[in-house]
């Protein structure tokens, strides 16, 4: 056991936890209206607690037990047996890697209830997102990260590119067609009840973001510190890409359109910080800006698709580039550590991580859209009354109220 890395794994995991709670509570909960807020801190809250059993139980097994035919984990691990045992993985205890790992698998459904906010019912949020952490994450977890079938070619995702932002943002899309729009949408949405709450979740999430990416460079030394680097080189430059773009184009820069452009550098980076040069990371936070500020529109506006927190437009759209731009900056001639594969060549790699891109896409939109069906028929449909929407879900569902004003 090295007592440095294992300790850098264990700081990790609970700054990563830190994302979900109070994190992205927060985020959401500032960017809806305020008779809704306490219900995305319940669905957080719920979804930690639900995620963190499913994981003990199965989700570990199926993402990193023994491969089978490259497509899903044995189940030898089931309730973490032989984790405890004093195994270690590259010098960090079994159960350590296992606990770091749980924190992804609470963090990836929970980023999804930003795409059907303030009109699902309550019982489907946490039908929903048990189906989905064991039958979309858990498998995709395994093709990058548990010796599957994407890992055996060659895939290059430091930190879930593919396995959470792809995933998350075709999840988030199919969430927000199925669920539907909500009735104020797209007219008469009011404003983000709360910007500098939101703001305050956003800054969370970054500084946990820094410890998920770079955690998982399990040894903490040079490869983590490039990790860091990056990530955080990206965000600022997203930040102010962001803002530019929305002063051009709005006449003014706004604290959620900053909040939200800095969410667009930390997922563009996050399969890529591994592999390219702290400069890349610059380049990377510029695309982002600019590209996932126009997806936003073209989401809502072109599609009419009332996608509440931007969730495919956002992680979505910077996953996917930052999955393909990894395969460019990643190359040695552009200062980044170049391929896994020795030889490789860039044609190469670039249609590796764009099968990924496809495979994750797919089977993510097909498995996500019978889920939701499935959970509509359990729960005798999984969209709230049109009185509880208006009422707002702090109400109807929790029976309580987020401000007493």
């Amino acid at each position: 056991m090295n007592s440095g890395d294992t300790a850098w794994i264990l700081t990790s995991t609970i700054f990563v936890l830190f994302m979900t709670l109070p994190g992205i509570a927060m985020f959401y909960g500032g960017l809806m209206h305020s008779r809704s807020v306490l219900s995305v801190m319940m669905q957080c809250f719920s979804i930690t607690s639900i995620s963190t059993l499913l994981w003990l139980y199965i989700g570990y097994a199926l993402a990193f037990g023994d491969s089978v035919g490259g497509v899903i984990g044995s189940i030898e691990n089931v309730f973490f047996v032989g984790l405890a045992d004093g195994g270690s993985q590259n010098g960090v205890p079994d159960i350590a890697w296992a606990v770091f790992h749980m924190t992804f698998a609470i963090l990836t459904p929970a980023l999804i209830v930003g795409s059907y906010t303030e009109r699902i019912k309550f019982p489907a949020v946490l039908v929903f997102s048990a189906l989905w952490s064991t039958l979309v994450y858990a498998p995709i977890c395994h093709w990058v990260w548990g010796g599957g079938w994407l890992s055996e070619i060659g895939i290059m995702d430091s930190a879930g590119g593919v396995t959470l932002h792809v995933s998350v943002g075709i999840a988030g899309l199919i969430a927000a067609i199925v669920i539907g729009k909500r009735l104020a949408f797209p007219s008469e949405l009011p404003e983000p009840h709360n910007p500098g709450l939101a703001a305050t979740g956003v800054g969370m999430l970054w500084i946990g973001w820094l410890a998920l990416n770079g955690g998982m460079q399990v040894f903490a030394g040079r490869e983590p510190g490039i990790s860091v680097a990056v990530t955080h080189i990206a965000a600022a430059a997203a930040v102010i890409t962001w803002m530019t773009v929305q002063w051009i184009m709005e006449r003014r820069p706004t604290l959620v359109g900053t909040a939200t452009g800095a969410i667009a550098g930390l997922a563009i980076a996050t399969p890529a910080s591994a592999f390219v040069s702290p400069l890349s990371g610059l380049v990377l936070g510029a695309i982002a800006g600019i590209v996932c500020y126009f997806a936003v529109g073209v989401v809502k506006n072109r599609f009419n698709i009332d996608d509440s927190m931007d969730v495919f437009a956002v992680h979505g759209v910077g996953g996917i580039l930052g999955v393909l731009l990894t395969a460019i900056l990643a190359h040695a001639a552009l200062g980044g550590s170049g391929y896994i594969e020795e030889n490789r060549q860039l044609l190469t790699q670039l249609g590796v991580q764009a099968l990924a891109i496809v495979a994750v896409a797919a089977w993510t939109g097909i498995v996500t859209f019978v889920l939701l069906k499935l959970t509509g028929a359990l729960v005798k449909g999984a969209r709230v009354d049109e009185m509880d929407e208006i009422v707002g879900l702090d109400i109807a569902t929790q029976g309580e109220r987020g401000y007493d004003i």
